[in-house]
């Protein structure tokens, strides 16, 4: 692979506009060297925390100082599977070509070094591109510790990767390139497990993939900045397999903002509007070819791109179609009563009211809406907590009640327009005592729209989907039992799916999940997932349980699946263990059903992995109905078992 050297002048010219870093890397706070811990070595390592402490040259060969501690300041002694992954020096912007990116650039990689015995660890290079090594670029080290044992074979060592950046001298770097951060990849894939190959942070792709590596193996695709955005969208296929982003296109909907986050920390954040180049655009727009001149004017590098693609315009031409989305979202809302009738003592009806607000919360009349709605959508359910009615009938006859108010801009038989708001009476509901006095119902509704403004539905017309809402209503007359929505940071939720998501599109109206749904907590406005339950019932939804439909377990095992999450704390900010106190069985096999706590376990861990466990504790796993709901309070888990969501595995052993 040939490497290219730039003259001094082409460097200080394109790095006249660098920003300089906030901090030194290396520093403990206090003047002169950073402090190391003395006594005894760390016996634990629950994280690894790893320092560049001293860079020094030699023939513009390095040498570096690598400092280890684990949580408790303790020194770490005896690491084995340590690594300077990459060494690599910074093509500031316009050095290699006018309109180009700043570029990482590899200069040697290797894994000698020596135990100094007090937690540093002193790396030196067997081949390094001397030659190629510029004194006057910001040089970085990319360091690696595996997950493995420390050299006693027992002393488990956690994967750790970091970064740390110097100027040519092994001091503070005047420069360098941070675009995104690693807290927002980590918002979906979890912290510390591997992305695609070994990496487990975006430092770590971005130091490896380098333009200038891949060009030099013939693969122009797999440099980051191209490669990135292709792995996140679905417009082509991407690997030696020809793998496809559609998990990821759904999630991120081309939604710029969800990554590239504005961030004073980050030297380059905007470089997104600022800098484009063909190599990026390519990856999302795929009907270019830049140098062949088709999908676009011929040119053959990006000398001419900021001269019509200026920061302003790109910036706007990304983001106005979420942002006009957003808009149109936030001009309606819902208010949704639900009423139980009562009219006589066997009356056990109740009358469902959907109101349309706009955006400043003022009734709109439904006639005037209804020939510009999709869909208005209802399903309601019994027991928040628990609740007894199936997606499909479940074995005590049970269903879920599901009404369409409108539907392709028709109002649908039964349901009437009161006083300006659509209402529909429910003939029969099983109201019964404690949870049960409670129903709720979840609605999802779907505009017609131009992007800009609601308008008359039709075959061609685009429709989205608005704010969900969710109502409670009791047959006694006492205040609602409501479901528990404090273990789920919903924050979370949208970090990773952005505030448009569509939920279940499609098949349904859609449901936005948004602050329309909160309510208030420990003194805080919460929103929570409680509406899904009307669908994700204990029995399953459309495949009785045998995708393991409940909310309890669904959630768990299709972003398990997906190997995005693999961190409670990326959802969840509690557990409320005393939730399982108001559940009943449920279903993990078409039929068949298991107590809760065992079944919410098992859609991480597996159904027959923890069987023979779990039955030895007074589960049911896969059995009976009554059998599984008889032996609830034989669950033997929570008394051994106290998961936290720093430490799942946690016992009182």
């Amino acid at each position: 692979m040939m490497k290219t050297n730039y003259s001094k002048l082409a460097l200080l010219l394109a790095a006249t506009g660098a920003m300089t870093l906030a901090g030194c890397s290396g520093d403990d706070g206090k003047d002169g060297e950073p402090g190391r811990p003395g006594g005894e070595p760390a016996a634990e390592i629950e994280t690894l925390i790893l320092d560049v402490t001293k860079v020094s040259y030699e023939n513009n060969t390095p040498t570096v100082e690598v400092f280890a501690t684990n949580e408790e300041d303790l020194a770490v002694v005896g690491l084995v599977d340590l690594s300077i992954e990459n060494a690599a020096q910074l093509i500031p912007a316009g050095a290699s070509g006018a309109g180009d990116s700043a570029n990482w650039q590899k200069l040697g990689s290797t894994s000698t070094f020596v135990d100094n015995k007090n937690g540093t660890y002193t790396f030196t290079f067997d081949s390094f591109d001397t030659e190629t090594f510029n004194k006057d670029l910001t040089q970085r080290f990319n360091i690696i510790a595996k997950a493995s044992t420390l050299a006693n074979g027992t002393t488990i060592v956690p994967v750790t990767e970091i970064v740390e950046d110097f100027d040519g001298e092994g001091y503070q770097a005047i420069f360098t390139k941070d675009v995104v951060s690693h807290e927002v990849c980590t918002a979906c894939h979890a912290e510390d497990q591997t992305i695609y190959h070994r990496a487990t942070t975006v430092e770590t792709c971005i130091t490896c993939h380098t333009q200038e590596w891949a060009e030099g193996r013939g693969k122009p695709e797999v440099a980051f900045s191209h490669l990135v955005h292709n792995v996140h969208n679905s417009n082509k296929v991407w690997g030696r397999n020809d793998y496809t982003a559609e998990t990821a296109h759904t999630l991120v909907q081309d939604n710029c903002q969800l990554c590239h986050v504005e961030n004073e920390d980050l030297a380059e954040w905007g470089n997104w509007t600022r800098v484009p180049t063909m190599e990026v655009c390519t990856s999302c727009h795929v009907d270019i070819d830049f140098k062949a001149g088709t999908g676009h004017p011929q040119q053959q590098d990006n000398s001419n791109c900021v001269a019509c693609h200026n920061a302003s315009w790109t910036e706007e031409i990304h983001t106005s179609g979420l942002a006009q989305k957003k808009a149109f979202i936030d001009m309606y809302g819902m208010s949704t009563t639900l009423t139980a009738n009562k009219a006589d003592e066997n009356d056990m009806s109740a009358t469902l009211s959907v109101t349309i607000l706009d955006d400043e919360g003022n009734k709109v009349d439904a006639t005037s809406l209804v020939s510009k709605l999709a869909r208005v959508e209802t399903i309601t359910n019994v027991g928040p907590n628990f609740p007894i009615m199936g997606y499909n009938p479940n074995p005590n006859g049970l269903q879920k009640v599901t009404k369409d108010f409108v539907l392709q801009g028709a109002l649908q038989d039964d349901v009437t327009i009161v006083d300006g708001s659509f209402q529909y009476t429910i003939d029969s509901l099983p109201f019964g005592e404690g949870d049960a006095d409670t129903a709720f119902s979840f609605v999802g509704f779907e505009m017609c729209n131009d992007g800009v403004q609601a308008i008359d539905c039709a075959e061609e017309v685009a429709t989205t989907s608005m704010k969900a809402d969710l109502a409670h209503g009791t047959f006694s007359g006492e205040e609602p039992s409501l479901r528990h929505i404090d273990s789920v940071n919903f924050s979370t939720c949208q970090n990773c799916h952005g505030e448009t998501f569509e939920l279940h599109k499609g098949y349904h109206a859609g449901f936005i999940m948004t602050e329309q749904l909160g309510r208030e907590v420990d003194g805080e406005m919460t929103v929570g997932i409680d509406g899904c339950v009307t669908c994700h019932t204990p029995d399953g939804t459309y495949a009785s349980g045998a995708n393991l439909g409940s909310i309890e377990m669904k959630l768990h095992k299709t972003h398990a699946s997906q190997d995005i999450i693999g961190d409670c704390a990326q959802c969840h900010n509690d557990f409320n263990l005393d939730a399982f106190i108001m559940k009943g069985a449920l279903a993990t096999s078409p039929g068949l059903y298991t107590t809760p706590v065992t079944a919410t376990c098992a859609s991480c861990h597996g159904v027959e992995e923890i069987k023979a466990h779990a039955e030895s504790q007074g589960a049911i796993v896969n059995g009976d109905f009554t059998e599984a709901n008889q032996a609830v309070e034989l669950e033997f888990c929570l008394r051994c078992h106290i998961p936290t969501v720093e430490n799942h595995t946690l016992t009182k052993f």
